[in-house]
């Protein structure tokens, strides 16, 4: 008889932000195929990213870093201010040296590009081990 080993731990609660549907909609896939995580929301700007993650208490935010309105970097530092937020995964077509992170607050950066299931259980795995 085989017994399978069964995690209770509950899933990792995630925002998916971007303002790009078809991004969105790709972040969104990645985390469903990623055991372990479920999307409980998702948001085009800045600003509904906020508000989003202050009624949703995701434990992950991926976050565009181009936005309308106030963008991922700002919307970012407001969503970690009130302290004791989600980790904050930015991603972005840019390449690292393009984007000013000083400040944010964010765990990492991730190029889109280069965002799977893979570097979503990284980053992850990272931030909880660095915070």
């Amino acid at each position: 008889m085989e017994i399978a080993a069964v995690s209770h731990e509950p899933d990792v609660r995630v925002l998916v932000v971007d303002d790009q549907e078809p991004y969105r909609r790709a972040m969104q896939a990645v985390v469903d195929a990623t055991d372990g995580f479920t999307v409980v929301g998702t948001a085009a700007t800045g600003e509904e990213s906020v508000e989003a993650a202050r009624d949703l208490l995701p434990e992950l935010v991926l976050m565009d870093v181009n936005l309308p309105g106030i963008d991922g970097v700002e919307a970012t530092r407001r969503i970690l201010a009130a302290g004791d937020g989600p980790v904050v995964v930015l991603l972005s077509t840019y390449d690292r040296d393009d984007v000013d992170l000083d400040g944010s607050g964010a765990a990492e950066y991730v190029p889109k590009g280069a965002f799977g299931p893979d570097r979503l259980i990284e980053a992850w795995d990272s931030a909880r081990r660095d915070g």
